[in-house]
């Protein structure tokens, strides 16, 4: 999960309390929140609406401009998370201000919506099936950071600011009615308690503050203050009776609402990456995510050991492999540690038995499982260069010759040929008997860099992945023919492919997203 240091993140949650949801990048990601192996997504744009039957998503796409999507999603069997609308139909999409979006909120009738930040109006709150404004979001001078709709009516909004307030608007048509000014930083959430009651609030500042809805005046102060550090999530428990924090000291808590005393304290670890950005209370589950982009599992029966522990990449996704039987996917992602190999070795029984100098800095390395040759892609001469070896020593046989860096080189399961990428947008089918072109067919319909390429386990087709979002597989057998699967990531490069079995494929890109694809079939 994509996380920003010093910045709150939103879960979403379904009414029924069988999944939740979160923005990655540029993508919408649902999952089993019971098992959250199982899970769906949407690329092209997050937030359950109370009937369950639309999620929103909000963005800064489109130059400077925000657009919100509203995607239609039947949730009625997202057990397994496969949704009856399977395609997502994208239902509207409005542009209500310019910038990001940071929150988004329905009302409890899934008619009306309230989004924030923005930068000529920080709030903006509208019908959810028409875009029409059903009021103004005003009386605050700094983007807003969060907002709620109050789920009981009378309908009532909440906005946490940057301006250190909270703002109160009443409606519809909504109209700014007060701000409070108890926090002494910025407000990062704000949150109604599910009977609609209370609302609660959280800040730089370490504090956490509970209101009364009706009238919005103060009830007191949790803690004194709740955390050591700023407070990016709170979240009621189903019966509203108690409220989970999550902060930035690295810690949540657990809190009696009604006596603003601790219940629990969860301790989360002490790198910087287990700082708290959020958290959701869905059902019995307790979720809370770290700047690491980790999901936890809280167990208020032992806050010192999590349920389970949800981990994935937050950086770009750099390598991938898979096991011999291809069941399982291995990924490593971008660390900030560059590593050059000048030296091919030879290892036997894990004892170096050969070696070869470079003399060029190689990009890539590919194995023939039939010959035994080696091939080495170069990342600053434009060559692959091809070993043979004999006694556990090196020999070059050939170096093919490209306009652009050398990216990827894999051999067929097979043994029969060679694949190879490059900077100049193109993808290359030698024989691995001679070593050259295939059909004299050179494959280039990417429009920027192909990063990597995979074959299928029957050595009949070939996946590239580029720096254009775009994943292409080719045909051996035709070689004038290609599928196109556009925005695979989207706006962000692939940086791995491989296939899970002739016609399933998983690609990595560098928006940390690990993806499967199936293939129905090639054009005729």
């Amino acid at each position: 999960m994509s996380t920003q240091r010093g910045a709150p993140i939103v879960l979403g949650g379904d009414p029924k309390g069988k999944n939740f949801l979160y923005c990655n990048g540029k993508c919408v990601i649902i999952r089993n929140i019971d098992d959250p192996s199982i899970s769906d997504t949407h690329t092209d744009h997050y937030l359950f609406s109370p009937s369950g039957f639309y999620i929103s998503s909000g963005g800064n796409w489109q130059m400077e401009f925000m657009s919100l999507c509203l995607i239609h999603w039947t949730v009625e069997n997202l057990g397994h998370c496969h949704t009856v609308n399977k395609e997502h139909i994208l239902k509207s999409e409005f542009t209500p201000f310019r910038g990001p979006i940071k929150d988004i909120s329905w009302s409890a009738d899934s008619q009306r919506m309230v989004v924030g930040e923005g930068r000529e109006k920080f709030g903006h709150v509208f019908m959810s099936d028409t875009g029409t404004s059903v009021g103004e979001i005003s009386g605050q001078s700094k983007p807003i950071n969060s907002c709620d709709f109050k789920p009981t009516r009378p309908f009532r909004i909440i906005t946490g600011s940057e301006d250190n307030t909270i703002g109160i608007f009443e409606g519809p048509p909504f109209k700014f009615k007060m701000t409070t000014t108890d926090h002494s930083g910025y407000v990062f959430v704000v949150k109604y308690s599910p009977n609609g009651e209370l609302f609660a609030s959280g800040g730089f500042d370490h504090k956490v503050f509970i209101y009364q809805a009706k009238d919005s005046q103060l009830i007191g102060q949790v803690g004194s203050p709740a955390h050591t550090g700023g407070v990016y999530g709170v979240a009621f428990s189903p019966d509203s009776k108690q409220l989970l924090t999550a902060s930035g000291d690295k810690t949540c808590k657990l809190w009696d609402v009604e006596t603003r005393q601790l219940i629990a304290t969860f301790p989360m670890g002490n790198q910087i990456d287990d700082q708290q950005v959020s958290c959701l209370w869905q059902g019995p589950n307790l979720l809370t995510v770290s700047l690491g982009g980790f999901i936890t599992y809280l167990d208020v029966n032992n806050p010192s050991k999590p349920l389970r522990i949800v981990k994935g990449h937050n950086k770009p996704i750099t390598v991938m492999c898979l096991n011999e039987d291809r069941t399982q996917i291995f990924t490593g992602c971008r660390d900030g540690f560059i590593t050059y190999l000048g030296v091919l070795l030879i290892l036997e029984n894990g004892r170096k038995v050969g070696s070869l100098p470079l003399d060029y800095e190689p990009s890539c390395l590919a194995i023939n499982p039939d010959s035994g040759d080696v091939a080495v892609g170069g990342a600053m001469d434009n060559n692959t260069h091809v070993y043979g070896m004999i006694n556990n020593c090196f020999f070059e046989k050939v170096i093919l010759h490209h306009l652009r860096p050398v990216t990827d080189v894999k051999y067929s399961p097979d043994g029969k040929y060679l694949a190879a990428s490059d900077g100049y947008r193109k993808v290359v089918l030698y024989s691995a008997e001679f070593y050259g072109p295939v059909n004299n067919k050179e494959w280039r319909c990417h429009s920027a860099k192909v990063n990597c390429v995979a074959w299928s386990p029957d050595s009949k087709l070939v996946v590239s992945g580029s720096l254009d979002t775009t994943l292409i597989v080719w045909s051996v057998e035709q070689p004038a023919k290609h599928l196109v699967i556009k925005n695979a990531h989207p706006k962000s490069q692939i940086t791995r492919v491989a296939w899970l079995s002739n016609s399933s494929i998983v690609s990595t890109g560098q928006d940390s997203n690990t993806k499967i694809w199936e293939i129905a079939g090639f054009p005729q």
